[in-house]
């Protein structure tokens, strides 16, 4: 294992090991993969999302390619967390059906028959935004009600769009792990189901079927490498909270490709390294970290790992990147600014932050031994999950126009 830093950019580099297939296949094997897309097909406004490619800024930074999934547009809630809610909600009710295994339509688990035999269920998540509001999306397409916890720092506009989106909003004085604890106290009270994106003992069923629904965006991508001509992205980028993003992700390529799996490394802000501590640790185990968890990367704003995340992603993860809040910052604005030739994207606060690190690597010389170690070269073809858009307008433009979080000179590129 290889730690370093320079500046507020800290990493661990893992040598890779010859792990096998069996534990990602156990959770990300081709058959989740082609359920949970067969299942997202069916959903009103579904489409592919965009896999962006970025030659330009690729050919100014010297990487064979830059690839962006640009999750902004998946089914007109500017995030991927639809993905993942929408599935364990599917999911759920087929066992509550006592149909778990089978295709089942849509349109049935919305129907009043459905709605008998289940009886009158109330979904319960916590989130910092995204996650709730695809819950509460998911349980008003199929007439259930849906009650979502906050912690006291989220942006009136993500709880507005978790209202909007049919759910009953409650603010819990503390952080999004208090939220968490909390909204699984008031629904063990209250009947609730909670839909939760993070595992702890005895709840792992749910947290598994979220993550297995993200695997909807990477059998897309995968198509669209396919027709691009690539067999794999060689470098992946992929940003942290509790990790279930990250353990799909990883466990999805490694269940495809085994030892030949992408390089993956896991990035967190600065203020909630709590995977990074973990593998810091280097003992196997979670560790959380404590404090307000402050981050302009609110949706990454997590102290405590989920466990179920963690497994998969000590197996697999070749490293772990930590991030101050201005390269987020600095990856929106490349995103939001592009080279003439390339595509714009409209990229959120946790989504920009690979895209500000990777050009701040390959731009800066302070970075020369890393991005030899990291193996980018003009071979590489670099993966993102822009995993949001403006779901802050406010704050989003506050970053992008009024010059928010401005990039200190340490981290400028060489041109």
């Amino acid at each position: 294992m290889i730690t370093g830093n320079v500046h507020d950019i800290h990493w661990i580099l893992k040598d890779r090991r010859k792990q096998g297939t069996e534990l990602a296949k156990k959770f990300f094997a081709k058959e989740f993969a082609r359920n949970a897309h067969r299942f997202h097909r069916q959903l009103p406004g579904y489409r592919f999302t965009d896999l962006v490619g970025l030659p330009k800024l690729s050919e100014l930074l010297g990487v064979g390619g830059i690839w962006t999934k640009d999750e902004s547009q998946r089914l007109g809630l500017n995030s991927f967390k639809s993905l993942g809610g929408s599935f364990a909600l599917y999911r759920y009710l087929q066992k509550q059906l006592g149909i778990l295994g089978e295709d089942t339509p849509f349109a049935y688990l919305a129907s009043k028959e459905v709605k008998e035999k289940v009886g009158n269920l109330v979904f319960a998540s916590a989130t910092d935004g995204n996650h709730g509001r695809g819950v509460a999306w998911a349980a008003t397409q199929l007439g259930f009600a849906s009650i979502i916890y906050v912690h006291k720092d989220t942006s009136i506009r993500r709880i507005e769009a978790i209202e909007d989106a049919g759910a009953k909003v409650v603010v819990i004085d503390g952080t999004y792990d208090d939220a968490v604890r909390q909204v699984a106290i008031d629904s063990d009270k209250n009947g609730w189901v909670v839909i939760s994106d993070t595992s702890w003992d005895g709840y792992t069923e749910i947290p598994t079927w979220i993550m297995q629904g993200y695997l909807t965006l990477l059998t897309e991508a995968q198509e669209q490498f396919k027709k691009a001509g690539i067999a794999k992205p060689t470098h992946l980028f992929i940003q942290a909270g509790v990790g279930a993003l990250a353990a799909s992700v990883i466990g999805y390529y490694h269940a495809l490709f085994g030892d030949d799996a992408p390089l993956c490394y896991v990035l967190e802000p600065e203020k909630a390294q709590c995977l990074y501590q973990s593998a810091l640790a280097n003992d196997g185990k979670p560790h959380s970290v404590g404090g307000d968890l402050d981050t302009l990367m609110a949706g990454l704003a997590c102290g405590d790992p989920s466990p179920l995340a963690w497994e998969i992603i000590d197996a697999y993860a070749d490293g772990f990147v930590v991030i101050p809040d201005e390269i987020a910052a600095k990856g929106m604005r490349i995103y939001a600014a592009p080279i003439l030739g390339d595509p714009q994207v409209k990229s959120g606060e946790s989504g920009a932050g690979g895209l500000g690190v990777l050009a701040t690597i390959m731009g800066n010389s302070a970075y020369a031994e890393l991005r030899t170690r990291l193996g980018l070269d003009e071979t590489s073809h670099v993966l993102f999950i822009s995993s949001e858009g403006d779901t802050d307008p406010v704050h989003y433009k506050e970053i992008v126009w009024e010059g928010s979080s401005p990039v200190s000179k340490q981290y400028y590129n060489e041109y």
